[in-house]
């Protein structure tokens, strides 16, 4: 889901990761995450940083070792890699109106599907519409929602600017990107990313809950204050993210995922170029990367955040420098920032 959605630790505050020098102090990183369970608002938090050879994995507060999370828009890759597998088969065109294949879906007939997977198609984002503040969302938590039900839920509002012009991220995107793919594959969407990334790349820990409130295996919980009272946040109903932002995973599985991402091993060449191409419109989004220039060395991935959870995945180009982190809220405020930059400047810079 979008950046924001967490109470107190957001994923656009994880999202200015920097690049650059050898080495990992390990203590660093432990203070860093200390910080954050001191402080910083969060209940636990778990990483895993890479440095070349050099592996180091931590964490802060009451999380199980390689802990399951819901990482939120870190989903969003995920779905834009199997959207260009086919493009890359030739089930679709990037840039053909996604009206030719959703006729019904949308009043806005000219948006592309490179539009779509990278935020320039100008549609509302649904979150902005739902009650998603803690004392909104607990009346909300448990319910299900269907793709439709999202998307129109855009589809009554007029777009934010014409179609190309602009880069604005939207959640509506990815529920769209996820219809698409179940509509050329005949099959739902979860099923696809199983097929086609889950199983490969032995994601065993990765799946796609649907309905399911329960998280799989041992994991943190999450807390914020709702209506005045400390609430468990851990367990809700996904599909109020969808495509957009329904996956749970653990730190060392989206290791493995942007590696393999990055480094050409999901997608052909051609469909490589475009996951990391921007443009002057999206000059730090590509198709479902984000692409930044930190120390002078490119830096790409996602963030995501959804109630209770906040998630970092990012690479160097050459996955030299990595960082996966996962964050569960406390029902206590704090202030992130100083230990977030504390921590991604000790891995990247």
């Amino acid at each position: 889901m979008s950046p924001g959605i967490t109470a107190t630790l957001t994923a656009a505050s994880l999202l200015a990761a920097t690049a650059g020098g050898p080495g990992l102090d390990r203590s660093t990183i432990t203070e860093a995450m200390n910080e954050l369970t001191s402080g910083g608002g969060a209940h636990s938090v778990q990483v895993r940083v890479s440095d070349g050879p050099e592996r180091f994995t931590g964490r802060s507060g009451p999380v199980p070792p390689n802990g399951s999370f819901r990482i939120g828009s870190a989903t969003k890759p995920f779905i834009a890699t199997v959207v260009l597998q086919l493009v890359g088969e030739g089930k679709v065109s990037l840039d053909e109106p996604i009206a030719r294949h959703l006729p019904d879906l949308l009043p806005y007939k000219e948006i592309t599907f490179r539009q779509i997977l990278q935020h320039t198609s100008g549609l509302f984002s649904y979150t902005r519409a739902l009650p998603l503040n803690p004392d909104g969302f607990e009346s909300i938590r448990d319910k299900h929602w269907e793709a439709t039900e999202l998307v129109a839920i855009a589809a009554q509002r007029p777009l934010n600017f014409p179609p190309g012009t602009q880069h604005s991220y939207s959640n509506t995107n990815y529920v769209v990107a996820g219809m698409l793919i179940e509509k050329l594959t005949g099959r739902p969407y979860a099923r696809a990313v199983e097929q086609r990334i889950l199983k490969p790349l032995r994601l065993k820990d990765t799946y796609l809950p649907g309905d399911d409130e329960d998280i799989r295996g041992p994991h943190a919980h999450a807390f914020w204050t709702a209506n005045g009272k400390a609430s468990d946040i851990t367990h809700i109903n996904p599909s109020v993210a969808g495509a957009s932002g329904e996956i749970i995973s653990t730190t060392r599985d989206l290791d493995t995922f942007i590696v393999a991402l990055s480094s050409g091993k999901l997608l052909r060449p051609a469909q490589q170029a475009e996951l990391t191409r921007t443009t002057a419109v999206s000059p730090e989004y590509g198709l479902g990367l984000r692409i930044q220039q930190i120390c002078g060395t490119p830096v790409w991935g996602h963030g995501g955040g959804i109630p209770g959870f906040s998630t970092e995945m990012f690479t160097t180009p050459d996955n030299r420098r990595r960082l996966v982190l996962s964050a569960t809220t406390a029902a206590t405020s704090g202030n992130p920032g100083p230990a977030l930059e504390k921590l991604r400047n000790e891995v990247f810079c």
